[in-house]
């Protein structure tokens, strides 16, 4: 307990690793904790979009919409390889919406959010335009297409957390902090490493409860902080289907309950449908997907596919809670997705705690936690803005470049399919040639587990990126698991078990 950081910070999914990435770069000392995987709870299971939320219009959230927006281009230009521009396709459904209303919100989403490289809004017969082919015959004549970005949303929170690391915090996962208390002015923080059964207490000088759904249960455990801010949990779901088309256009449909229903090209292969929003009660690490939720969402996409999806055509789905703050809105879908700061100091020493937020917004949000921290931080006000102009690891690139990436992959290791140096170029973007080594030949890179995933890419993600289980790496790290059978993932399972990794002795320590 010699050393004192300058934060802690508890959680790490999008929230708690974005502010570990800037405090850690502005020269801060920085600690932070995760009880599970990094991008376990909420952060793994969004919609997978950066975007301004064109919806959140109808609510008056202008602040939100523009900072959003602006947000889109800045985090594309540090993380080209995770995150990739994305046109959507919005049907005008007469009954619903208006088209005056939807030209508006085009026309003020255009404009009011700083876009420079992204396309701008353009309308779409969809009679005759290729993206009204997988529509209803006849039913849908005009439609309007617009930009957003997609992003893998879990490899966001890891690079984060990479870089964060790189710059000199300590992350540790599955360790979970089960006692907070202040003393002579410093938060002490007991954590239990759920690997090695180790416990341990640090101190700092600030402490951020970036909890998620459980921002409330870390207050509960010592903090000695009565919050007025309260939180909100909001189930979203969604389903993965087979690919409903062949073109590269992503559908946002409206509902009739006043929903949107997004539908995307996913891994090449599938579509991905979402999302519900439904209030949550109960342990948020025990949500799932319910029959209802599966059939809503199959409905929805049916009332304007001429195809339609049935709940016996879903292959994965999968279900999170957001913790939104609690603005008292009357319907799950009408509360507020913007962030709230909540700054306490029982004792004298700052406690900030998350509420609400969204993965777009992440790298803002955390700007705004350390101003909010600067009178307690060494070096917070130093370096402003750093997080938005330099790249994500494997980022170190032009925005257009990933697609020579891939072929220059190709040309450096001829072994490589296509589909391989696709899959390692938008994961790892530069750092893919620190996954391949020294490779000669596919057996080079060791056992094959299955869906180009081999053993020198395991080796490097529980090197590098807190790998500990098969979960870990086909369920957050990548998505094969949607490629590889149950029987491949055990035996993945075992081979990770059989290695003595230093990583796994130290706990997931940095």
């Amino acid at each position: 307990m010699d050393r004192i950081f300058d934060l802690a910070i508890i959680g790490g999914g999008v929230n708690g690793c974005g502010i570990a990435r800037d405090a850690a770069g502005r020269g801060n000392t920085v600690f932070l904790c995760e009880m599970n995987d990094l991008a376990s709870g909420t952060s793994s299971w969004s919609t997978k979009l950066v975007h301004g939320g064109l919806r959140y219009l109808e609510y008056y959230e202008f602040r939100l919409v523009r900072e959003a927006l602006i947000e889109r281009e800045v985090l594309w230009a540090i993380a080209p390889h995770i995150i990739r521009p994305l046109r959507f396709v919005l049907p005008h459904h007469s009954g619903l919406r208006p088209a005056w209303l939807l030209r508006l919100g085009l026309f003020l989403y255009d404009h009011i959010g700083g876009r420079h490289l992204l396309p701008a809004t353009r309308t779409v017969d969809l009679t005759n335009d290729e993206v009204g082919r997988p529509l209803v015959k006849n039913r849908f004549r005009r439609g309007f297409e617009y930009s957003d970005c997609f992003v893998d949303d879990a490899r966001l929170v890891v690079l984060t957390a990479r870089d964060a690391a790189d710059r000199g915090a300590e992350i540790h996962t599955r360790t979970r902090a089960i006692e907070i208390r202040q003393a002579d002015g410093q938060w002490q923080v007991t954590t239990h490493n759920t690997v090695t059964g180790v416990r341990t207490t640090i101190r700092a000088r600030t402490l951020v409860n970036a909890g998620g759904p459980w921002v409330e249960d870390v207050l509960a455990s010592g903090a000695g902080v009565n919050a007025k801010a309260k939180v909100r949990l909001v189930q979203g779901s969604h389903i993965v289907v087979r690919k409903l088309y062949d073109h590269d256009r992503a559908y946002i449909f409206q509902n009739a309950d006043g929903r949107i229903i997004f539908a995307i090209p996913y891994q090449d292969d599938f579509t991905l449908i979402g999302t519900t929003d439904r209030d949550y009660d109960g342990d948020p690490a025990k949500v799932k997907a319910t029959p209802e939720e599966v059939e809503y969402l199959c409905a929805a996409v049916s009332e304007y596919l001429a195809k339609p999806v049935k709940s016996e055509d879903v292959v994965w789905n999968y279900s999170g809670v957001r913790p939104l703050y609690d603005d008292g809105a009357s319907e799950a879908k009408a509360a507020t997705r913007d962030y709230v700061f909540e700054l306490d100091t029982p004792g004298g020493a700052p406690l900030l705690s998350i509420y609400g937020g969204k993965i777009t917004t992440y790298r803002r949000l955390a700007e705004e936690a350390l101003e909010r921290l600067s009178p307690y931080l060494r070096s917070a006000t130093e370096h402003e803005g750093w997080t938005g102009k330099s790249p994500l690891p494997g980022g170190d690139m032009d925005v257009f470049a990933v697609s020579s990436l891939i072929r220059q992959l190709r040309d450096d290791y001829p072994f490589l399919s296509t589909e391989h140096a696709d899959r390692l170029a938008h994961a790892y973007g530069t750092l893919a040639r620190r996954v391949l080594g020294n490779a000669k030949s596919l057996a080079d890179l060791g056992e094959s587990f299955g869906a180009t995933l081999t053993e020198s890419e395991v080796r490097y993600l529980m090197a590098s990126e807190w790998a500990l289980t098969a979960e870990d790496i086909v369920w957050r790290r990548s998505k094969l698991g949607l490629r590889l059978s149950t029987a491949q993932i055990a035996a993945l399972d075992d081979w990770i078990a059989k290695q003595q990794s230093p990583l796994l002795e130290a706990g997931g320590r940095s």
